[in-house]
């Protein structure tokens, strides 16, 4: 499974009412629980590689994307977004995975950015720790940094909003 598609298949998961979902597939193994898992009320079961195969890539629900035209809508959306909520006309740096948001590469060294630093598009602005992997994650916008959302080690969702931009 390659990296896009275990952050579909979380994304899918985050949408759904399962409780938790393992996958094995010969030495590679895959485990997620979910906000509704309940240790006491756990029950497994297993799907084979075989069966999960012929769905191949996780696709979002049936309205969501039949074509490739409502996709090039989704992706210019979060701009009206940020505008609709009444904080300015603000663009979003938002989460591509669920994990672990740091502010710098290490506690001794400063944060990517701050409130107040112009970033350009494709530039670090910070990381998120996932199942022990640390993934520098790049600004899909360019502008003046006005808010950081998340406190430091904190944990954050999929698509959860990391920074308020200004793109003026």
């Amino acid at each position: 499974m390659t990296f896009k598609e275990i952050q579909e298949l979380i994304k899918q998961l985050s949408k759904s009412n399962l409780s938790e979902f393992k996958l094995k597939d010969g030495e590679f193994e895959l485990s997620v629980r979910t906000k509704h898992y309940n240790k006491q009320n756990a029950k497994s079961q297993i799907i084979t590689p075989q069966a999960v195969m012929p769905a191949a890539p996780v696709a979002p629900p049936p309205a969501a994307a039949p074509a490739s035209a409502p996709a090039e809508k989704a992706a210019s959306a979060p701009a009206p977004e940020a505008a609709e909520e009444g904080a300015g006309n603000y663009l979003e740096v938002k989460s591509p995975m669920v994990g672990t948001f740091y502010r710098s590469s290490s506690p001794d060294k400063p944060p990517y950015v701050k409130v107040g630093d112009t970033i350009e598009k494709g530039g670090p602005v910070c990381i998120i720790e996932a199942m022990k992997l640390f993934n520098e994650i790049e600004s899909e916008v360019s502008g003046k940094i006005v808010k950081v959302m998340v406190e430091d080690a904190q944990p954050v969702e999929y698509d959860q909003v990391l920074f308020l931009v200004d793109p003026s």
